[in-house]
């Protein structure tokens, strides 16, 4: 396997109207991705039900998530969360200014 190199931070200059997902690594078993939002959020009524298991940091920003049991989270830049497989979750919102920058890890449930 080649080494591999890249920067969390750097942003483009004009960020689009869609939340930017770059995938950096990729395994048999886990893939890591970084998730950029700028004033995002789930439509009403969608839920995330994924698959697998996902470890997601806040590097910067703020943000909240809504679970469908009624309960919420509220993140400001360093906070992580484990989100088991199948567990029912929404992006309520994200900052604008600063825009959220988000490192995710998926793996298949242990």
């Amino acid at each position: 396997m080649n080494v591999r190199k890249g920067n969390l931070a750097g942003l483009p200059a004009n960020l689009p109207d869609e939340e930017i997902f770059e995938e950096l690594l990729r395994t048999p078993s886990f893939r890591m991705e970084r998730i950029v939002s700028s004033g995002h959020a789930s439509p009403p009524g969608f839920w995330y039900d994924q698959e697998e298991d996902e470890w997601v940091a806040l590097l910067q920003g703020e943000a909240a998530l809504e679970f469908e049991d009624g309960s919420a989270d509220k993140l400001r830049s360093g906070d992580w969360v484990f989100l088991p497989a199948h567990m029912r979750h929404r992006v309520a919102s994200t900052s604008l200014e600063p825009p959220c920058i988000w490192l995710a890890v998926f793996a298949r449930p242990g």
